[in-house]
């Protein structure tokens, strides 16, 4: 991997880090101070909470995948190591989803006149968890990758006996 492509990648995932969590604090902060009164079209305490969840998950995932791009840096990758950081990237994915049908579930009751809007949130979801059985692919990938570079290492130990 590239020196620009890692550097990119790390700006990229500060800048969602940071973001999310100025969202976080400004979500906190208005359901603390309760400057925000609710008109009652929307129960918008519920959603916040949600959202403060849901950037929770998008902070897991930038950490782990933080530590991936570090190893790629320092070689390591295929090691068995980075199985953990996937496995978390997958769960934080697969929470996400959750917390984007339970946003989707608040918002139905407000869509009766036009469920089309909650058709598409849930397609949403759906997408979401389609990326988690994505990266779910990769990490098979990765497995297989770790055992061609433990079985290479044996045969070059094994060559370097015979030589």
């Amino acid at each position: 991997m590239g020196k620009l492509a890692v550097r990119a990648l790390c700006a990229v995932l500060g800048v969602v880090f940071v973001g999310t969590l100025f969202v976080q604090a400004g979500l906190v902060w208005t359901l603390v101070s309760g400057n925000d009164p609710e008109d009652g079209s929307v129960p918008l305490t519920p959603l916040r909470i949600v959202t403060i969840l849901g950037m929770v998950s998008v902070q897991v995932a930038v950490v782990c995948v933080w530590r991936l791009v570090t190893m790629v840096r320092r070689g390591t990758v295929f090691s068995h190591d980075a199985f953990r950081y996937v496995d978390i990237v997958i769960g934080a994915i697969v929470s996400a989803a959750l917390v984007w049908f339970t946003v989707t579930g608040i918002n139905a009751p407000g869509q009766r006149d036009d469920p089309g809007v909650t058709v598409i949130m849930a397609g949403i979801g759906v997408a979401i968890l389609g990326v988690a059985l994505i990266v779910l692919v990769l990490r098979i990938l990765l497995a297989q990758a770790v055992a061609r570079d433990v079985e290479a290492a044996q045969m070059q130990a094994e060559l370097d006996e015979v030589i």
